[in-house]
């Protein structure tokens, strides 16, 4: 997945401006009470895709369970990490994979999920664009005491992303690209997100060389 981004455009600001998971289901089930959800836009189809998106990721926080590989890929972390994702409560993808991607966090006490809204920080999400577009949810790996980028991920994985190229293609009704992308999500219960970032965690973890010779 192609991604243009600006490097260090990521501040304390940003960051205290952020929210960690437990806060983002909590202000997400608060806007469904009053029939809202993130962002400006209160249609009541993305109140209802942010209605299942809740059960989505409460149902991902069951179902999402650390394979042996991740585990022993988590025990090199040997830096503090913040993970910064950007989101909205609307977006499927992002209910989808935020619990595996919590789930893999809490695994390693050096590494902290944080979210971002999206339209609130569109200065950040414009930095880190994908094929020239606002795709979400978008993870940026950053050193916690430098906030220097150590990589990025998103908006999905590589096998749900070429679903969604191949729907775009076939100019396939919406409706039934999500259904085809939500059916492949429930089938593989974030066990490729996991397979896509070990290799990304043992990058970030000994990055520490590359930033200093760059």
């Amino acid at each position: 997945m192609t991604t243009e981004n600006t490097p260090n455009v990521i501040t304390p600001a940003h960051l205290a401006q952020a929210m960690d998971y437990s806060a983002y289901v909590a202000l997400t089930e608060q806007l469904l009470a009053e029939n809202k959800t993130t962002g400006t836009n209160h249609s009541p189809d993305l109140v209802e895709y942010t209605r299942m998106n809740l059960h989505r990721m409460r149902r991902g926080e069951k179902t999402a369970v650390l394979t042996d590989e991740m585990l022993d890929a988590l025990k090199n972390v040997n830096r503090k990490m913040v993970w910064l994702v950007i989101t909205e409560a609307w977006c499927g993808d992002a209910a989808q994979n935020l619990p595996g991607l919590v789930k893999i966090a809490d695994a390693s006490p050096l590494i902290e999920v944080k979210l971002l809204l999206r339209d609130e920080h569109l200065d950040v999400m414009d930095a880190y664009l994908t094929n020239g577009g606002r795709s979400i949810p978008k993870l940026i790996a950053l050193d916690a005491e430098t906030l220097e980028e150590l990589g990025t991920w998103g908006p999905r994985p590589e096998p749900a992303q070429q679903l969604v190229l191949d729907a775009k293609e076939q100019k396939m009704d919406f409706k039934e690209m999500a259904e085809k992308l939500h059916g492949w999500y429930g089938k593989d219960r974030s066990r490729t997100l996991q397979q896509e970032f070990i290799p990304l965690i043992k990058a970030w973890a000994t990055a520490d060389e590359t930033i200093a010779n760059s």
